[in-house]
């Protein structure tokens, strides 16, 4: 997980989980533009289109005769840590024939790093942040991933307006398509309401820095930097125009996150961890007794499904920063029939219900809210008002300077 990142359903995709199997009713939103565009999604809708394509998401997943390559051998994926579970490796297999070797990631610097040093090779497909699609780059430039042959691909499975966004996000490079919306998910403030009783409207996260939290706010050093830049900016005290500023120019970077570090290193008591992945978060919440910090949803939410209700996820009054991630195909993948049948397959709407329902994120494919369970589409209705859906904010494409520069600050606030 990442960043970044957020998204939607129509399903937007924010790890959540939420199954309209019932015939209730989800309200989903599409992204950017269609932010204020609430469009009503039931079971019924959601698998219609046209008639061809609600009687193919109503069949078993049939391999077309141009996937019959891919009826055998193996796929080697790179995936986050707990995108692809044991039981889609176990359907996908049952169904293609196809063996899957799964590697996992952390961060998408991590994947991005593993890539270039290979070449481009030693993967089949890689799950990465649409926003850090334009970084897996060679030293000379080339693109490190394939041209997606959407011809090979059922779009008809994904969400068009995902679609349509993912290209301005980084999926569309040099005038190609290498990436393709796979999920979206949201980073906002995880609190426990026993410790900070916080109504919803009162959530920022400037509530990080409050007088009394010595010791007991968790964060990710990258992202604290946007965060708290949210908050400064919607109090006057760093003008950063929504901190899109730190994408505009080097100078401009500069002059935001320079007062935006000095803002987080002057109240450094209250931090009482960091965390890199969903693992750290939430052993910052469940052993380090933190009591609020900026997360993943998936990290606020499961804490409140899994350990106690007083654990919310909640989106600040400056938005919560979202992210889409999407799935790529290696330039150097040697299996790319199995590739394709693997990718297929993600979208399909039992095995995309089953990612959600495994993981609460959200996902781009048109089917899979009617296979995630109720859980999740309760969840999702809570978090995800039109008022906080219509206020979110995007991880922008990485600017050359962007992450390298970022990362200055990162340091600066963990050697703090």
């Amino acid at each position: 997980m990442s960043t970044a990142g957020a998204v939607r359903h129509i399903n937007f995709k924010v790890r959540l989980r939420g199954r309209n199997n019932r015939g209730l009713t989800l309200t989903a939103f599409a992204p950017f533009g269609g932010f204020n565009a609430m469009t009503e999604i039931t079971r019924r809708t959601a698998l219609k289109g046209t008639a061809a394509a609600a009687a193919t998401l109503a069949m078993p997943a049939v391999l077309r005769s141009r996937d019959a390559l891919a009826t055998s051998g193996q796929v080697n994926v790179f995936a986050w840590g707990d995108y692809v579970q044991q039981n889609m490796i176990d359907k996908f297999e049952a169904d293609s024939g196809i063996k899957v070797n799964l590697s996992t990631f952390g961060s998408n610097d991590e994947a991005e790093q593993k890539l270039k040093a290979a070449g481009g090779s030693g993967f089949d497909i890689i799950f990465p942040s649409v926003t850090n699609v334009p970084n897996y780059k060679a030293d000379d430039g080339t693109m490190l991933l394939a041209t997606i042959d959407e011809s090979r691909v059922n779009m008809d499975n994904i969400i068009p307006s995902m679609v349509r966004d993912s290209i301005q996000l980084g999926g569309v490079q040099r005038g190609e398509r290498v990436a393709l919306p796979f999920d979206w998910g949201t980073e906002a403030v995880t609190f426990n309401a026993a410790a900070m009783p916080l109504a919803d409207n009162e959530v920022s996260y400037g509530s990080l820095w409050g007088p009394d939290l010595a010791g007991k706010v968790a964060f990710r050093q990258k992202s604290v930097i946007m965060g708290t830049g949210l908050y400064l900016d919607a109090t006057g005290a760093v003008p950063s125009n929504r901190m899109l500023d730190v994408y505009k120019s080097e100078e401009d970077a500069t002059r935001v996150w320079d007062a935006v570090a000095a803002y987080i290193i002057e109240n450094k008591q209250n931090v009482g961890a960091f965390w890199n992945n969903a693992t750290e978060a939430t052993n910052a919440f469940t052993e380090a007794g933190c009591v609020i910090g900026q997360t993943w949803d998936t990290t606020g939410i499961k804490l409140g499904w899994d350990v106690d209700p007083a654990w919310k996820y909640r989106m600040p009054v400056e938005g919560g920063i979202t992210w889409m991630d999407s799935i790529v195909i290696p330039s150097g993948a040697e299996n790319v029939d199995q590739a394709y049948a693997f990718l297929n397959a993600m979208f399909e709407p039992e095995m995309s219900g089953m990612f959600v329902a495994n993981t609460g994120y959200n996902s781009a494919a048109t089917g899979a809210a009617a296979h995630a369970g109720e859980q999740y589409s309760a969840t999702f209705m809570e978090i995800y008002t039109p008022e906080t859906l219509s206020n979110l904010w995007w991880w922008q494409a990485d600017t050359p300077w962007f992450a390298p520069m970022r990362q200055v600050y990162v340091d600066m606030i963990t050697n703090a």
